[in-house]
Order: C-alpha cells, then sequence, then structure tokens
C-alpha cells in the first residue's frame, strides 16, 4: 500500500489521457507498485529496492511473464536456482511458470523496475502524423523522421 502523501500526488498528476509518475528509490518503500497510479490496465509495473543482503521471494507467474531492469546497483537475478548478474543498464525477461527471485548480494543498494505481461503484444498498430495540425494518419515505417530541433529551440 502506498503512504498517503504518494497517493495524493500521483492522483494529482493524473489526466485522461496523460499519467506521470516519479520514481521514489528514496522512499523507504521496499515495493512500490507503479501500475494503479499510472492507470495501466495492460501490463504490471513495480519500483522495488533492495538493501544490501535483502532478496524477494522465490516465486513465479502462471501466465504472465516479466523484465526486469535495473536502474541501480548490481542485481542477482536466480533463475530455476542458478544466479545472473545484471549491472545498470541491463534487462532480463523470464518467462510465464518459471521460478525466480531477486537479491541484492551489496554492496550497494538495487533499484529496478520490474515489468509483467500476459498474452500476445500488438504490434504495428502505431499511427503517425506529419505534423500537429495533420489528421490523417500513415503508418510510422512510412513517415520520414522530422528535422531535428534548430538551435533556438534546444535548452542548455
Amino acid at each position: 500500500m502506498l503512504p498517503p502523501s504518494l497517493s495524493v500526488k500521483y492522483a494529482r498528476r493524473m489526466t485522461e489521457n496523460l499519467a506521470r509518475a516519479r520514481l521514489q528509490p528514496d522512499s523507504g518503500e521496499r515495493f512500490l507498485p507503479l501500475r494503479r497510479e499510472l492507470g495501466v490496465s495492460s501490463f504490471g509495473m513495480n519500483q522495488i529496492v533492495l538493501q544490501p543482503g535483502e532478496r524477494g521471494r522465490i516465486h513465479r507467474h502462471r501466465e504472465q511473464e516479466e523484465v526486469y531492469l535495473v536502474l541501480e546497483g548490481s542485481l542477482s537475478l536466480f533463475v530455476e536456482g542458478t544466479e545472473h548478474e545484471l549491472e545498470a543498464g541491463e534487462l532480463a525477461r523470464v518467462g510465464p511458470s518459471t521460478r525466480r527471485q531477486i537479491v541484492n548480494r551489496g554492496p550497494g543498494r538495487v533499484v529496478l523496475l520490474a515489468l509483467g505481461g500476459a498474452g500476445e503484444h500488438v504490434g504495428r498498430d502505431g499511427e503517425a502524423f506529419a505534423s500537429w495540425e495533420a489528421t490523417e494518419p500513415t503508418p510510422p515505417q512510412e513517415l520520414p523522421l522530422p528535422e531535428d530541433l534548430p538551435a533556438h529551440e534546444r535548452r542548455g
């Protein structure tokens, strides 16, 4: 369960077509569900923070595959008892019905996102527009990338 202060913050940042949240690795929460706060209905998303020596349960999902994205630290991911090391910036997918466990052997904390979903991906359903004024979509692969921003529109 989210602390009330975080729930209020997330609720204020959600509109019908856009929801925003900020990762909270310093919240003191080991497991922070993000799916509901963003209104995501097609996959699960959780922030997990493991301090040195902490580990999650050995678990599996009947139908859901899970992707772990390490944002900070070095994660030991055990898959059916075999250890795999993931460094910051690395991802791993674990399939349904496969047992897994996340472990932080230290020395620093591990911050990761766990993304899970079931069912077939709907690919190639994107629609691109040549401009904000355009109303007729084009398949993205048929529309050239726009020109880069001119220098006067860049920050810094």
